[in-house]
């Protein structure tokens, strides 16, 4: 089960509350306060996990709290902090408060942490309100309440490619070739109901690239219908976009329009995707038809173009060399770009 999005409740440990406690030793009638203050309660903590691939555990367990400090004892004893409560997330996951709709924590990276909720101080012993004319306080002070709160998780994919097109446009098949991950692959459309992250190795250069397969987008995508809507927030972090296009037009479909229909749909849901690199896979060049179609498409369409066959597997060295050389290019102008903004601060 693939859960990219759910709502939890989560409470933060209160705080321990101070102990009234005074000194009773033989020989020391008045030996003065010593209570100890309670502890502080737990945090709840969001960490970043590359082990954890979607939030399908808070989706059946949506309730989470922090130990509650331990109250303070005689002996000028503090209690001790309460146990936090760690809630691992994948790299890539954002944080929305539900009462105020705004984005309070995002997690990008794996072993990052955010403290979300803060626990509640404990309350000081009757030690701590001794003074000059008060030499013997019979005051302590409750622990207070941790923070508290319902928030709703939502996963966007870190990856540095996405992979969008129509139903059987060939993604779960170019996905399963050129890299490690291995969706279904049938004759019928839909058969990806939800995104894959495949891994695409360049040994020779002991690197490695990450692509999301979302799943097939249908017209009228942006306006929330099919499959593929629920998940284009997986490639607002991409670095290039690679759109599949069935070139031979098997299906009645005619190449360009599909690829116009696509761009159409992405700046919809998001204006900011069409400024991203833009890579054309034209696929099943095994056809007759698609040599023609290419042609016409070439002529047509301004956009870089690799001709594959998942079929024959043609065109698939040179694909993932172009995927190289584009998402190299992209990232070398992100850090440029940052490096821009910080000497302007």
């Amino acid at each position: 089960m693939f859960v990219d999005e759910t709502k939890v409740k989560l409470q933060a440990g209160d705080g321990g509350r101070g102990c009234v406690s005074f000194r009773r030793e033989k020989y020391e009638a008045f030996g003065g306060p010593n209570g100890g203050d309670g502890g502080k309660g737990g945090d709840v903590i969001l960490e970043g996990s590359s082990n954890e691939n979607n939030l399908t555990r808070y989706r059946f367990q949506p309730h989470w709290n922090g130990g509650r400090g331990e109250h303070g004892r005689g002996s000028d004893q503090s209690g001790a902090q309460g146990k936090n409560c760690v809630l691992t997330v994948p790299p890539g996951t954002i944080v929305v408060d539900l009462e105020t709709g705004q984005i309070v924590a995002e997690i990008l990276e794996h072993g990052e942490t955010k403290v979300l909720l803060e626990g509640g101080n404990g309350g000081w012993g009757n030690k701590k309100f001794k003074s000059s004319v008060n030499r013997a306080p019979r005051r302590a002070n409750p622990g207070e309440p941790g923070g508290s709160g319902e928030f709703k998780l939502i996963l966007k994919s870190i990856a540095d490619i996405g992979l969008v097109g129509y139903p059987n446009a060939g993604k779960s098949t170019l996905t399963s070739l050129i890299t490690n991950a291995r969706p279904k692959v049938a004759a019928y459309p839909f058969t990806t109901l939800h995104p894959q992250i495949g891994v695409i190795e360049y040994p020779e250069r002991y690197k490695t690239l990450e692509i999301a397969d979302i799943p097939g987008l249908i017209d009228g995508a942006s306006e929330n219908r099919g499959l593929g809507h629920r998940f284009l927030r997986h490639i607002e972090r991409c670095f290039l976009l690679t759109l599949i296009i069935d070139m031979s037009g098997i299906d009645v479909r005619e190449p360009w329009a599909d690829y116009d229909q696509l761009i159409q749909e992405l700046g919809a849901y998001d204006p900011e995707l069409l400024k991203k690199p833009k890579l054309l896979v034209a696929n099943k060049m095994d056809e007759e038809s698609a040599v023609e179609n290419l042609k016409i498409f070439e002529k047509t369409r301004d956009v870089a173009i690799q001709p594959v066959s998942c079929l024959t597997e043609e065109g698939l060295a040179e694909l993932k060399e172009l995927i190289w050389e584009k998402v190299t290019q992209a990232k070398a102008k992100e850090k440029e770009a940052e490096s821009s903004k910080s000497g302007n601060r």
